[in-house]
């Protein structure tokens, strides 16, 4: 399955029904009076959150959806059919933006999460409602309500508790095969990955998501390389992992790199919690090793972990160490929803 992480769609709710002008005629009945009925109501368009979806590649094939008008009144004080309803279905994690990309109408992040994106318009009154003590025949109906028509766009930001960022070739899906049921493709040359991996962690019996996003290069925010356009992937995560590779003989410009790259796409990116791990520890002396570990904290002003995707050297620590801050974001999280109490 491709992965799409934003689609544009057009959609359009259905008109109501036009009322009905209808009089009873019956044999052997005098002045039967009006009878006509009201048109139905337009079908509605809804967005709702589902399980097992994880891209919007439905919407590149199908971007118009238009709900079913109701039908006209008829007499016999017959009320006309409702139109259906639209529900588009979307992954969690998926933003619903006005037609100028910005504008944020609702954020779907648990699963069952329904909006209206476009109510259907209301079913004219036929004239049997307008039939009053001073108005015995009346005969006018209301035509029925227009449809809403807009644009809006689609973007998908995966759901995940911790955020793989590093430099093409950091062995950011290699880390992510180890300690994941993850299986991305893994090769020795840069961007092998294309979009972005998510993978379910376990650590001391308990489980988190990361999500693998594509290397960056520098100038990524001016759109060079893959450019910054699954950064929006990891706003949502509660701790970012730095891979940084340990046979790269810059170590701290691959560093900072990164660091800039993030803080030009957004503050509260930069704002995460960072980890910081010097990987592919096995194919280093000790000597160098030592090197640039001192070289990385330097450029960090904080402690590295000394990790390897290919040995499994250092994985257990720094999983804890993500999972200490994950916890400690969902703990926070949770004393924000509970009630105030005097």
């Amino acid at each position: 399955m491709k992965f799409l992480d934003l689609a544009k769609v057009y959609i359009r709710s259905g008109g109501g029904g036009a009322g009905c002008v209808s009089f009873r005629r019956e044999k052997f009945i005098e002045f039967g009076g009006p009878d006509g009925g009201d048109g139905g109501n337009g079908g509605s368009v809804w967005v709702e959150a589902v399980e097992g979806l994880n891209t919007l590649i439905d919407f590149r094939y199908q971007q118009h959806f238009f709900a079913k008008n109701g039908q006209p009144g008829m007499g016999s004080q017959r009320t006309g059919k409702n139109g259906e309803d639209i529900v588009l279905k979307v992954p969690v994690g998926t933003e619903i933006l006005e037609e100028d990309g910005e504008t944020l109408i609702a954020d779907l992040t648990e699963v069952g999460q329904r909006v209206l994106l476009a109510r259907g318009g209301n079913g004219g009154f036929g004239n049997l409602h307008f039939k009053s003590s001073t108005n015995r025949a009346p005969s006018r109906a209301n035509p029925g309500q227009e449809g809403v028509e807009r644009t809006i766009w689609l973007r998908l930001k995966l759901i995940a508790d911790a955020g793989l960022v590093g430099l093409p070739n950091a062995g950011k899906s290699t880390f992510l095969a180890a300690v994941s049921n993850a299986r991305p493709k893994i090769a020795d040359y840069p961007f092998t990955t294309l979009v972005p991996n998510l993978g379910v962690v376990g650590i001391d019996g308990r489980e988190f998501v990361m999500a693998d996003i594509p290397g960056l290069i520098e100038g990524a925010s001016e759109g060079r390389g893959l450019g910054d356009q699954f950064l929006g992937h990891v706003e949502r995560c509660a701790v970012l992992l730095h891979l940084v590779d340990g046979t790269s003989s810059t170590i701290a410009k691959d560093y900072r790199t990164i660091e800039t790259e993030l803080e030009a796409y957004s503050p509260v990116l930069a704002a995460k919690p960072r980890i910081v791990a010097l990987n592919k520890v096995d194919a280093l002396d000790s000597k160098t090793l030592a090197n640039r570990k001192r070289s990385l904290e330097k450029a960090s002003d904080g402690s590295v972990y000394l990790i390897s995707g290919v040995s499994g050297a250092g994985l257990k620590d720094v999983l804890r160490a993500l999972w200490a801050q994950i916890a400690a974001e969902r703990k926070q999280d949770a004393a924000e929803e509970q009630p105030w109490r005097p």
